[in-house]
């Protein structure tokens, strides 16, 4: 299949007069003494000024100081199981159960109340306790006893038995505090004074820590000061800055066993206006509290419980909490029995005669002796595993129809499509509903009550903030025949227009794994719609329907057998496969189906599960196609000929970066970096991705630039240089402008990393150095605005030094806009702030996937597809099989991580993610 890029100078095919990369590296060495020193991240350079202005509502309350002189001092602590009463092991053992520590501290707080002298104390439950006044001296050491019983025991919840006095545990901790560092209150001040040396992100953590410790503020001093511990006890899931109540009006269904909480969330934060509260909405999931039996009904989706799959079961009951009926105690279930209640044994302690106390052990089923001997009548779990709630090493089992899951478990499985699109439709909140329930929030909270930040001298206006913003104007595009389309609150009809860079499809094939469409009609549907937008589609060569017999096989199995069918229909390899999925997002045929097309044979595929057939569905479906094939459906007015400032006249790649992790509960599966770069330049609408593998739950990508043993670069930076060369008529780019998707706390390092990776890399590439780079790096933060598409903020509720905006490019159907906090890293180009934020606005506008500006700059949304997408290989049963360059290991730090399989020469250079 032939490609072709639009370039100012017209039609640009890539056999045409393409100079050869250069084939070997020079020497890999620092570009620059200045490049290869400590990197800063910018100052603000200014404010923008274009755009419409407009009134905005910003959820932030507005926090003043009182006094300057407050001091904060920290304190690590350090956590040691001493012994345990009436066990042989008696060595040192470091405690890293979170319950446990807050459990300790309070312990510690009630034993030692008099040494504390009253102080108080602020715990964040992992090693830091903050206090207002200094201990008495600076290192520490208490010894803590703690009691935790196990077992059965009476009726009555809190009396046990006997047996159950046997069964405690003293368990003995030595707790050592050490002074760390004193924290004034007063580097907030100097900060949004504009002070550069200050440091705010411990006293803000302080700060916020009290924030936590407001939810319980109703709860005596004691408990008071250990937020975590007493909001359980409250009944408060607490998640990081997030609250969560247990009342039932805050609930919604989810289904599958799933229930949706409203909370909110707050945190401080410096602003330019000083010293800002910023409250919102939250929502989190967690299981459906209620009988364990209704649980595994609705989670498994099953009317009767002869159909539960039990060894599903058991992964998703593991560790979660459950209270009996019977004792009214809470456990954490480790696991299920291996055999029915009925038939599962346990030695029993029992008196030999009614006259003696010599006891004699008896074997006995869990269900005789609930029966028999706790006399406790069981009517449906006679037949069913029972509940381990006990050690490893010494089961203790529970009939399931006496359990119960408590409320507030969070939840951090993955969703299906259907709890998916439930979930974001009960989170829905217009503007106005949105403001009202944060109002009610602040009147909840009372942060005028609160004694710790009175304490501190920190009063909370009960107000909103009202601040300016401004509305950028929407950029003009280009599509078909010539023809203009101006987009309208952030989106643009294709109704009677072409795409800009239609392509034609000749051979093709429809394979379906559903059921219940009907592909005759698909196909000719989707023709008659690619007529309409400029593609001449031919009729396809095979509609393959997949064999009966092979539904109940594995994935992998059902996705090989549909290519051995097709090949033998086919008179050679097609340009485009059109695959039926059975359902969406979820299917489990989508990971093996994109490895095989993309990796083995080298083809495009769209994968598709059409629920109702409609022009929009099919012309949302082509613009996909298009895309992958090579086509563009719509550019940027300003792309031909080319008037992005700075762009137009210095060849600049652009580049977008992304890391994908494995579901929740999945450490062994590696993350998916994927970094996207512009092709073609000038234009700012054609990328490309290079993908790899790296340690679990890892932020920052370290294949940018990878120096092999024999001098080569095999990094992903070499990858798209290389593109960008062979496509933008021979130039290597002299400016690279890249987006990040990362963690604020990922900040510094990701800065110093990138920046030294990329001039590492440029300098193996082309001299002289390049004239610089400009670092964006994007994080989640929210406020409340009108639903005007292209909103601005960049004064007040940002930072009080740093380079940072807000931007909500997209725009608004229903719900309220989130917009996007850009920070603004490293800027050698030497944008201006309404140059950068008016590029920034259009790059929401080249995302071939749809016909709407996108929240994200598309480079970023690519990376996120590419990544997302091939993560799903990682998920595939044959992925350790799979051929790789590196025969199948590569070392990332000191874990080592399975390659990717390569992508096919026939599509890794196209947009094979849209």
């Amino acid at each position: 299949m032939k490609q072709s890029f639009m370039t100012e100078g017209g039609i640009l095919e890539p056999d045409q007069s393409q100079p050869s990369p250069p084939s070997a590296l020079p020497p890999i060495g620092s570009s620059d003494g200045a490049h290869a020193s400590k990197y800063h991240i910018m100052c603000r350079p200014g404010s923008g000024s274009s755009g419409r202005h407009i009134p905005v509502l910003a959820n932030h309350l507005k926090a003043y100081i009182e006094s300057t002189d407050v001091v904060f001092y920290q304190y690590n602590v350090e956590f040691q199981l001493v012994s345990i009463v009436k066990m042989t092991s008696k060595e040192s053992r470091v405690v890293e159960r979170k319950s446990i520590r807050m459990k300790i501290v309070d312990k510690l707080c009630q034993t030692y109340s008099t040494e504390f002298n009253g102080n108080r104390f602020m715990f964040d439950g992992k090693e830091s306790l903050y206090t207002i006044s200094p201990l008495a001296r600076e290192i520490s050491e208490f010894n803590v006893m703690l009691e935790e019983s196990f077992g059965l025991c009476s009726g009555k919840p809190d009396v046990p038995t006997k047996k159950c006095r046997h069964s405690l545990k003293p368990m003995l901790f030595k707790v050592e505090i050490n002074y760390s560092q004193k924290i004034p209150l007063q580097s907030v001040a100097l900060i949004c004074e504009g002070h550069k040396a200050c440091e705010s992100q411990d006293v803000l953590r302080v700060l916020n820590t009290i924030l936590r410790q407001c939810v319980v503020n109703n709860v005596n001093y004691l408990s008071y000061a250990f937020y975590a511990f007493a909001a359980k006890c409250r009944g408060c899931l607490v998640i990081k800055q997030s609250f969560f109540m247990d009342d039932s009006r805050n609930y919604f269904d989810v289904g599958g066993g799933v229930t949706g909480v409203h909370g909110f969330h707050s945190s401080f934060h410096l602003t330019k206006a000083g010293l800002s509260l910023n409250l919102d909405v939250a929502t989190c999931l967690i299981v459906t509290p209620g009988p364990v039996l209704d649980f595994l009904l609705a989670n498994q989706n099953v009317q009767e419980p002869r159909f539960i799959d039990w060894m599903k079961a058991k992964r998703m009951l593991r560790k979660l909490r459950i209270k009996t009926t019977h004792t009214n105690r809470e456990f954490k279930i480790l696991g299920l029995s291996e055999r029915p209640c009925y038939q599962q044994r346990f030695p029993l302690r029992v008196k030999a005669d009614n006259d003696s106390e010599v006891q004699q052990v008896v074997e006995t089923t869990v269900f005789e002796y609930f029966v028999k001997h706790r006399g406790v009548e069981l009517t449906y779990s006679k037949y069913m595993p029972c509940l381990d709630v006990g050690k490893p090493n010494r089961p203790i089992y529970l009939p399931i129809e006496l359990c119960s899951l408590v409320s507030l478990q969070h939840y951090v499985k993955g969703l299906s499509a259907t709890q998916l699109a439930t979930a974001v439709e009960k989170t829905k909140q217009r503007p106005h509903d949105r403001m009202k329930a944060l109002t009610d929030a602040v009147k909840n909270n009372q942060y005028e009550n609160d004694s710790m930040l009175a304490v501190c001298g920190i009063s909370i206006e009960k107000q909103f903030v009202r601040i300016t913003g401004r509305v950028l104007e929407a950029p003009k595009l280009k599509v078909g025949r010539g023809e203009d389309c101006t987009p309208c609150n952030g989106r643009w009809n294709l109704k009677n227009k072409q795409f800009l860079q239609p392509v034609n499809i000749e051979c093709w094939a429809i394979v379906n794994f559903s059921s219940r469409c009907d592909t005759s009609y698909l196909s000719r549907e989707l023709i008659s719609v690619g007529r309409s937008k400029g593609m001449n589609i031919d009729r396809p060569y095979a509609l393959v329907e997949e064999n009966q017999n092979m539904r109940k096989a594995s994935p992998l199995e059902r996705v090989d057998e549909m290519f051995e069918r097709l090949q033998e229909k086919l008179p050679g390899e097609p340009e485009f496969i059109l695959c039926v999925l059975p359902e969406r997002r979820s299917s489990d045929l989508y990971g093996p189906w994109k490895m095989r097309s993309l990796c083995k044979f080298g083809i495009v595929t769209q994968c598709v599960c059409p629920i109702k057939i409609t022009d929009q569905y099919l012309t949302n479906v082509l613009t996909k196609i298009n895309s992958k094939l090579g086509g563009i459906n719509s550019f940027l007015a300003i792309e031909n000929p080319c008037c992005v400032p700075h762009v137009k006249d210095v060849p600049t790649m652009i580049v977008g970066m992304d890391v994908s992790h494995g579901p929740p509960g999945r450490a062994d599966l590696p993350s998916i970096a994927a970094v996207v770069g512009s092709l073609s330049w000038p234009l700012i609408s054609r990328y490309r991705a290079a993908i790899r593998t790296q340690s679990p739950r890892a932020e920052i990508i370290d294949s940018l630039f990878k120096p092999s043993e024999n001098g080569d670069d095999d990094g992903i930076m070499r990858e798209l240089l290389k593109d960008f060369y062979s496509t933008s008529n021979g130039n290597k780019p002299k400016q690279i402008i890249v987006f990040r998707f990362v963690k604020p706390v990922c900040y510094t390092l990701e800065l110093v990393c990138n920046c030294d990776y990329f001039y590492r890399c440029y300098a193996s590439w082309v001299y002289p150095d390049p004239k610089g780079f400009l670092k964006l790096l994007k994080i989640a933060k929210n406020f409340i605005c009108q639903n005007d598409q292209g909103t601005i903020v960049d004064t007040e509720v940002v930072h009080p030094r740093n380079y940072d905006f807000y931007m909500c490019a997209h725009g608004g159907i229903t719900g309220t806009l989130r917009p996007v906090h850009y920070h603004v890293l490293l800027d050698e180009i030497g944008f201006s702030p309404d140059e950068l934020q008016n590029f920034i606005h259009s790059l929401s506008y080249v995302y071939q996937r749809s016909t709407h500006a996108t929240s994200l700059v598309a480079p970023i949304s690519y990376a996120h597809h590419a990544a997302r997408q091939v993560g799903q290989f990682v998920r595939s049963e044959d992925f350790v099989d799979c051929p790789s360059e590196n025969n199948g290991v590569t070392s990332t730090g000191i874990i080592a991580v399975p390659d990717l399989p390569s992508l096919h020469d026939n599509v890794k250079d196209l947009m094979f993610f849209c």
